[in-house]
């Protein structure tokens, strides 16, 4: 077994099908074919089902993937070393990061580290907390957005506290006599809610408060929900991050009581970090000082 056998194999993966992957390698898509029937040969096991539908995981294979994941990660860390050890600012840095900061902080974030580090390559995905916390887990990114309440058992960097407002359309607000929402409010409207694993921090203010929600609206993404609410099919909770710059014609109150997020990055191992991913690590703490200002 070697780093390029595992290289292979986490690229088939992650395109789904040899021939992407063998355009992104470099190689034939018989090449990419026999490298993964030694790497399974060897094992002693499949680690894919191969159909016209594509390629996917067996048991065995989803199982070695985040231990690959770990190998291909440390092999990156060492060659930043080398390269650090040699004076120079080389490598990859692979950020998880949910909606709202990817629209907002991520561009300034990324546009200034390249000017300080241009020879650091920044790879970039987004999802739900829940991804995020699935990718920090299973060595697919090496940092993570989330907010503290979404981390559960992985370290984080408390960055910025976000408060929760309640979206109204133009109607409901004209309704309105004061200029905040209350939970007795709130619970005169409907909902367009956002899946649980999309927002925990909203998912658990409504729990404490015993806002029973129902709604016939679950979306994921933060601008298809208030696109909704713009076109009066209900009301719904935001942070005010993901407020920011939005095209849509609705009204944001204060909620009472208040409740807010507080958005960090996360590391699975802070202590021993890559030499890029250390300096995009300290640059994001660097960069919050400037956001929050």
């Amino acid at each position: 077994m070697t780093i390029l056998s595992y290289q292979i194999f986490k690229t088939v993966v992650e395109m789904g099908s040899f021939h992407k992957a063998a355009d992104i390698l470099g190689l034939t898509p018989s090449a990419i074919s026999h490298a993964i029937s030694s790497f399974e040969n060897e094992l002693g096991f499949s680690l894919l089902v191969r159909s016209k539908a594509g390629i996917s995981l067996t048991n065995y294979g989803e199982h070695l993937l985040p231990y690959v994941n770990v190998v291909l990660n440390s092999d990156e860390s060492l060659q930043q070393a080398i390269s650090e050890l040699n004076g120079l600012k080389k490598g990859k840095v692979k950020i998880g990061v949910f909606s709202s900061v990817c629209t907002t902080w991520l561009p300034n974030i990324m546009r200034s580290f390249n000017s300080k580090f241009p020879e650091i390559d920044i790879e970039v995905f987004q999802g739900t907390y829940d991804d995020v916390s699935y990718w920090l887990k299973n060595g697919v990114v090496d940092l993570g957005f989330l907010s503290v309440s979404s981390s559960k058992d992985i370290p984080i960097e408390p960055l910025f506290t976000d408060p929760l407002v309640c979206v109204v359309s133009k109607e409901i607000a004209a309704t309105l006599d004061h200029d905040y929402m209350t939970i007795e409010d709130m619970k005169q409207h409907q909902f367009v809610t956002q899946r649980e694993c999309t927002d925990a921090d909203i998912q658990n203010f409504l729990k404490t408060n015993k806002l029973d929600v129902k709604s016939s609206y679950h979306v994921v993404d933060d601008l298809s929900t208030i696109a909704l609410v713009e076109k009066g099919f209900g009301i719904c909770l935001m942070p005010q991050l993901t407020m920011t710059d939005i095209p849509y014609d609705v009204v944001s109150y204060p909620i009472r009581p208040a409740a807010s997020r507080i958005i960090g990055v996360a590391a699975v191992n802070p202590e021993f970090m890559a030499p890029a991913v250390r300096s995009m690590y300290k640059h994001i703490i660097d960069s919050y000082k400037t956001i929050e200002s």
